[in-house]
């Protein structure tokens, strides 16, 4: 049982509807209902009556619910009384492009809100830039794609993402592609727009686990850059649905790549153990913590968790 799931069930019971209460928890329905199934499941106990009306605590809901409250005020306060001996110091903190999008704000009100004198240097480039950057200790810590050999830290899988094809909402050799999911091989004469970095390792072993070649219009190190070239029709390209989140929503097509060796596996990367400051190691427990909060409640589309 998880505090998040508390705090989820006192909310849903104060506001008596699983709409308002996930809006107002600014989460999903499908993962508010799926976190209480949770606890009822776990609690071998029915909580909750649902009904067209709404929901409402049985009695042994209610019992639960003023209980919940006790903990959750007594979590509060242990969470104050930690406070009082704040951490502080400078944390640099690097996040891969893609990732950024759905990543780096939720971390950073995280920290703010748990550590407000703790200052952040966020570092928002490509993969390879932030690896290079935690090994010469210019960052104390990265989320990147699969990591490389030749670390000087520590690696520890965060999530799997699945790859998909993103492309111009007009561009015409995708109009025969639209559905839910694609594969890698109805792709050798989509005219692709790719980075030479970072990703490019894992698109290309997908292509060569298909047994064909990508048609490449263009290679560009640069997100942005990427994005602006899939925009203008020059080609589709190759990357996890996070990276558009930034985008307007109909600018683009976005598929699903079905072949299973089509994913990347975002890492977390840090310096060693006894190299990583106080503040430093609790930036890396709030940001692991946030990146699977994100994908439980369903606002890291596209990812689920690593399985230790």
């Amino acid at each position: 049982m998880e505090l998040r799931q508390l705090r989820y069930y006192v909310r849903l019971v104060e506001l008596g509807s699983i709409t308002r209460a996930a809006k107002d928890l600014h989460i999903v329905t499908s993962a508010l209902s799926q976190q209480m199934s949770r606890l009822e499941s776990e609690l071998s106990t029915r909580l909750l009556q649902r009904s067209a009306a709404g929901v409402c605590a049985t009695d042994a809901g209610i019992a639960f619910y003023r209980q919940a409250q006790l903990t959750l005020r007594h979590a509060d306060g242990a969470v104050r009384a930690a406070q009082q001996a704040r951490l502080s110091g400078q944390v640099g903190v690097g996040i891969g492009t893609s990732a950024s999008a759905v990543l780096a704000m939720p971390f950073i009100s995280a920290m703010h809100e748990r550590y407000p004198d703790i200052r952040l240097h966020v570092v928002d480039s490509l993969s390879t830039n932030l690896a290079a950057k935690v090994n010469a200790r210019e960052l104390d810590l990265a989320v990147v794609m699969q990591a490389t050999g030749g670390l000087r830290g520590s690696a520890e899988p965060l999530v799997h993402e699945q790859l998909c094809l993103i492309g111009a909402a007009g561009m015409p050799q995708l109009q025969g592609l639209l559905g839910t999911k694609v594969r890698i091989n109805q792709l050798t004469d989509v005219p692709m727009v790719l980075s030479a970095q970072g990703l490019r390792d894992a698109v290309d072993a997908a292509f060569a686990q298909a047994g064909c070649q990508p048609r490449i219009a263009l290679e560009v190190d640069g997100l942005s850059v990427v994005m602006d070239a899939v925009r203008a029709g020059i080609g589709a390209t190759i990357l996890p649905r996070a990276a558009i989140l930034r985008m307007p929503k109909d600018a683009f097509i976005c598929v699903e790549i079905a072949d299973p060796s089509a994913h990347r596996i975002t890492t977390l990367l840090s310096l060693a153990e006894d190299e990583l400051s106080p503040a430093a190691l609790a930036a890396r427990v709030v940001l692991r913590a946030t990146a699977e909060t994100l994908v439980q409640d369903g606002r890291w589309p596209g990812a689920e968790l690593h399985k230790k």
